[in-house]
Order: structure tokens, then C-alpha cells, then sequence
């Protein structure tokens, strides 16, 4: 298949058509999302580090009777080191065992490089269409077809009531590779109103950093979304949210309304969109979905509220569209109303091992994790 050079920072290979589905623009927050029991399996990579996904059961409370409350309320202090009170919408991460997982990746000692890799700090998942539903299970959990129209890409049980917990006890995907049991979501691409499916999807996980070395895998059950489903208009710059034609010929003109490009027959409609590099270490959600991440600063780092160094997301969808494309529009509307959302259930020795030895030394992957 051909081979093409992608936007942003990454240098890509196409394999033609990518894809997967997005999510809602409800007004509904996401809930804390409860940790997996089930995978209390202990993950070892081939460095003998143990990376077992977390398990927030609660603990059980004291049955001890408690004393009675005083008439008059005490006046108010605050405990040294007791953690802030939760907020609606913000899930915090376990601090301590989010500082243990760190303490041990970077305790990883990297896979020794060979093959004369392409210096490119990225690995990928390379999946293709899992099913459809008008579920979305971060804008609106729990709410069945509370949503738009979503094609779903990767973990095979996504749906309104999925876990981190349901998501990793599901062993079924279409990505590879088979240890990412992650949800990747995008609306539904419509043409005269019937479902067009991506062709296939790769999701790039890389660095647009100045220095990828100190990135940092998510942890177990992080999720957010980049686009914003409400976006009906071009952006001020016209830098933004664009579909675009990628194979020999290129773009050859603009349907009638402008809005969508004309591919060359020996090219297709494609689409990338990409998540944030840094994120602020306290949260595996916030009530919008995206205000726990951020951008990198001026000098191509991650700092104040945003300090730690994390994976750029990238999903490349290609559909099988080119000479035909009056007509299409987004289930969320406008092609400018593109976004994607992403549910991160990889098994976490498999992920900590692409990070440490593709990102973090800067050379690029395959699906397999492998120079």
C-alpha cells in the first residue's frame, strides 16, 4: 500500500484506511470508574518488573459504632497531607500507587536497539471496526443510545455501561496488538444518510515533545477526548479540525459547499485526530473529559498544571471514499464537529514496555512493540 507523510510530528505509514468511532456531545459527566478486580493478575515484563492493573475495591469501613456528634460543630482545620475533598466529575488516580508504577518504569531498563530503526519516538495499535451504537460510555455512562451515532474501534463489548474493569475482562479486540483491550471511538461518517466504515485505523502512540524521554504510560482506566462534537464551523485560522485526501493525486477540489474534499480515484478521504502530550498527574477524568491534559509549554515541555509527559494519541482514519464525497457529513454534524475519544484498558506491563522502549529513547515501533 502506499506510503505517506502524516501532519503534526509523526512520519506514518497509511495502510490505506484507518478508522473508529467518537464520542457524544452530552451534557452528562462521567462518574469514578471503578478499578478492575479482575485484573489483580500480576503482569511481568521481560525486565521482571511486576505491573498488575490496579484494584480500587474500597475497603471495608469500621463496624465499630461511632461516637455521638458534638452539639457544637468544631472549628474547621485542615489535616497535613489529607488529600483535597473530591470534586464532581474529577477522578483522582491512586497517588501512591500512580508514584510506585513510575518509580518502577523508570527502574525499566530499555530494550537495546536494533534493526536501525526510523528515529521517531512512536508505537501503534493497528485496528479496524469493531461494531456501531449510539452508546458513549464517558460522556454518558450508563445512558443507552444517549448519544450520536459512534463506530467503535478496538474492545469488542464497548458499549453505555462499559469499566475499565469490563473493558480489560473482555479479551476480545480488533486491534493489535492483542494486549490493548483499550476503546477507541470517533462518530459516524454518513453519506446520504447510510454509515460509511473506515477502511482502517492506526492509532499512533508518540511524543511532540522536545525531549520524549521522561513520558509516562497512562494509568489503568485514564480516558479523555479531544474535538469538541458541538463545533459546527471552521476555526479562525482554518488550521483545525479537516479532512484531507492522502494517496497519489491528492486533493483534486472541494465538493460544492467547500466543506469536504475531492480525492483523486487513486486516493482517499482521511482524517487525523490527535490528543494532548502532558497531563497533570491527579486525574484519570475531568467533567469536560479534557481539562486533566493539556498542551506542552513554548519549549516544547510539560509544565505547570500540566507536568507529566504523556503519550501523544493520534488515530489516522481512512475511509473508502475519493471522487464521491458530496453528500457526507458527521453523525455530530459538520466535519468540523470531528472528535475521538479514548478509554485506556491496555494490559499495563505491555504498554509500560512500548513507552519505555519506543518513546522514551525516540525510535519508532510497530504494532508489535518491536524496533
Amino acid at each position: 500500500m502506499p506510503k505517506h507523510v502524516f501532519r503534526r510530528r509523526f512520519v506514518v505509514a497509511l495502510p490505506l484506511v484507518l478508522v473508529v468511532a467518537v464520542s457524544a456531545a452530552c451534557s452528562r459527566s462521567a462518574a469514578a470508574d471503578p478499578a478492575p478486580a479482575a485484573a489483580a493478575e500480576s503482569l511481568t515484563d521481560d525486565g521482571g518488573t511486576s505491573f498488575a492493573a490496579p484494584d480500587a475495591t474500597p475497603s471495608a469501613g469500621p463496624t465499630t459504632t461511632p461516637p455521638a456528634q458534638p452539639t457544637t460543630a468544631p472549628p474547621t482545620t485542615k489535616t497535613p497531607g489529607a488529600p483535597p475533598p473530591a470534586r464532581p466529575g474529577w477522578v483522582p488516580v491512586d497517588q501512591a500507587k500512580q508514584a510506585a508504577d513510575v518509580k518502577a518504569f523508570f527502574a525499566r531498563t530499555p530494550r537495546k536497539i536494533t534493526n536501525n530503526p526510523v528515529k521517531v519516538p512512536e508505537f501503534n495499535a493497528s485496528c479496524t471496526v469493531s461494531h456501531r451504537n449510539s452508546d458513549d460510555p464517558i460522556v454518558a455512562p450508563g445512558l443507552v443510545g444517549a448519544s450520536h451515532n459512534h463506530t467503535f474501534m478496538g474492545n469488542t463489548s464497548t458499549n453505555a455501561f462499559s469499566t475499565a474493569k469490563s473493558l480489560y475482562a473482555n479479551k476480545k479486540t480488533t486491534c493489535a496488538p492483542a494486549q490493548d483491550h483499550s476503546a477507541y471511538w470517533i462518530p459516524t461518517l454518513l453519506k446520504d444518510g447510510k454509515p460509511v466504515l473506515p477502511s482502517g485505523v492506526t492509532v499512533y502512540y508518540g511524543s511532540r515533545l522536545k525531549d520524549p524521554s521522561k513520558t509516562v504510560p497512562f494509568p489503568f482506566g485514564f480516558r479523555m477526548i479531544t474535538g469538541d462534537a458541538k463545533r459546527q464551523t471552521d476555526t479562525p485560522d482554518k488550521q483545525g479540525n479537516h479532512f484531507w485526501c492522502a494517496g497519489i493525486g491528492g486533493e483534486t477540489g472541494r465538493t460544492p459547499d467547500g466543506e469536504w474534499p475531492v480525492c483523486a480515484k487513486t486516493a482517499n478521504l482521511v482524517r487525523q485526530v490527535t490528543f494532548p502530550d502532558c497531563w497533570d498527574g491527579k486525574h484519570l477524568d475531568s467533567p469536560d473529559h479534557k481539562s486533566h491534559v493539556g498542551p506542552a509549554d513554548r519549549d516544547g515541555k510539560c509544565s505547570g498544571k500540566f507536568p507529566v509527559a504523556i503519550p501523544s494519541v493520534s488515530f489516522v482514519i481512512g475511509y473508502p471514499l475519493n471522487t464521491n464525497t458530496t453528500g457526507i457529513k458527521l453523525a455530530s454534524g459538520t466535519g468540523y464537529s470531528m472528535h475521538a475519544d479514548f478509554f485506556n484498558a491496555w494490559e499495563p506491563a505491555a504498554l509500560a514496555q512500548r513507552v519505555r522502549d519506543c518513546v522514551d529513547q525516540g525510535y519508532k515501533c510497530g504494532s508489535d512493540g518491536k524496533f
